[in-house]
């Protein structure tokens, strides 16, 4: 089989490339080792920053992100007995968030593709990236117990940190620079009205807590618990008290809403990322290249930023022959990666305990939470990086 882009993984990042490159009129063919009911199952990331939703909306695939998505514009902040909005159009220039789980831009982009006929390979599990230094680079796949090659013009690994387009890259033209947290999230999806309309951001002397959502109807949240835990030590009323004592606020008229627990799972803690993100006519993009911690809201926002670089890139290589933005697309996607990864170390410092963390420690998270929530500069730093940074 022969295409001009080879999409290693039908992630968020590999599915919305291939629209952006179907609405410019460039072939590509998606692999993807799973079947499609996992990967329109897999609980991810559920905050879309602005230029998200915008391209997306672009994208001809924003209809049911506009009539189910949660537009958000604030976040509160709680430590110290406080609580803190912190509005995010008033700091930005009109730019919020959305609440809208992975799972269905994933449908939503599934769902577009299989309509327009164009090639989706679920089951289709890559082997490996050839000849990525030539013009004509290749996948090695698995399909329906046979193997085949994928030649193509160019190759785009959206297959994760333990894919085959990550491991393609040269060694020895390899940089990693990677932190790795010594907590985690404990989180669990319940069948309740959110306690509060907006996200909740809570620093304690227990530990980080988050309040989320997923829909008017489920309740998202998440502890920070120490790293390696068994989601399984947590009774689901262990859970909610938990919240409660992390979430407490001088409000009497504040309540935890509890309701049944049907998931939980436990999300490591780490920063990772891998330059450059391309070599010859193989380009990374998403966890293949650069991973976040969770509380910035950044991975899959990152993986957007990435393949609308490179749709850009290509595009405007097709039409007009000039090469700069396909040259130039490590170095343009990893100035994107660093402020995320930057905002996204802050703001995971800023709120979780570290399990060594001093009295000294504690006060200064303290002075920088409240220097956040009374200098308008400092929130506006914080709401313009939560909202997202220019693709």
């Amino acid at each position: 089989m022969r295409t001009t882009v080879g999409i290693i993984g039908a992630g968020p990042a590999g599915l919305l490339l291939a629209r952006l490159l179907q609405n410019a009129g460039i072939a590509a063919v998606v692999l993807e080792s799973r079947d499609r009911e996992y990967v329109e199952r897999r609980q991810r990331a559920g905050i879309l920053e602005q230029g998200t939703v915008d391209v997306l909306r672009a994208a001809g695939v924003g209809a049911r992100l506009d009539r189910e998505g949660l537009t958000h514009d604030g976040i509160e902040l709680r430590f110290d007995r406080r609580r803190h909005r912190v509005d995010l159009p008033a700091l930005t220039g009109g730019r919020s968030v959305t609440v809208y789980a992975q799972t269905e831009v994933c449908k939503d982009l599934i769902a577009a593709r299989l309509t327009d006929g164009a090639p989706l390979l679920f089951g289709a599990e890559a082997l490996a990236v050839e000849g990525a230094g030539t013009e004509r680079p290749r996948v090695r796949y698995r399909h329906q117990r046979r193997e085949s090659v994928l030649e193509c013009d160019y190759v785009v690994g959206c297959d994760g940190f333990w894919g085959v387009a990550r491991a393609a890259m040269p060694p020895a033209l390899t940089r990693t620079y990677e932190r790795t947290y010594p907590f985690a999230w404990l989180g669990i999806l319940a069948d309740v009205a959110p306690s509060h309309d907006e996200l909740v951001y809570a620093h304690s002397d227990r530990g980080f807590a988050l309040l989320s959502m997923r829909s008017p109807s489920v309740t998202r949240a998440y502890l920070q618990v120490p790293e390696g835990t068994d989601a399984g030590d947590w009774t689901h009323g262990q859970i909610w008290d938990e919240l409660d004592r992390r979430l407490e606020v001088d409000d009497p008229a504040w309540r935890l809403a509890r309701g049944p627990v049907t998931a939980t799972s436990v999300t490591p803690m780490r920063s990772y990322v891998h330059e450059p993100m391309r070599h010859g006519r193989l380009f990374l993009a998403g966890d293949a290249a650069h991973i976040v911690p969770p509380t910035g809201a950044k991975g899959l926002n990152l993986a957007v930023g990435d393949v609308v670089t490179f749709a850009r890139a290509l595009t405007t290589y097709t039409r007009t022959g000039e090469t700069a933005l396909l040259d130039g697309y490590s170095a343009a996607c990893l100035r994107r990666v660093w402020q995320a990864e930057r905002f996204s170390y802050a703001m995971t410092t800023l709120l979780h305990r570290a399990p060594d963390a001093t009295p000294f420690d504690d006060r200064i998270q303290l002075a920088g939470l409240d220097r956040v929530t009374t200098s308008r500069a400092a929130e506006t730093d914080l709401a313009e990086a939560y909202t997202g940074f220019p693709f």
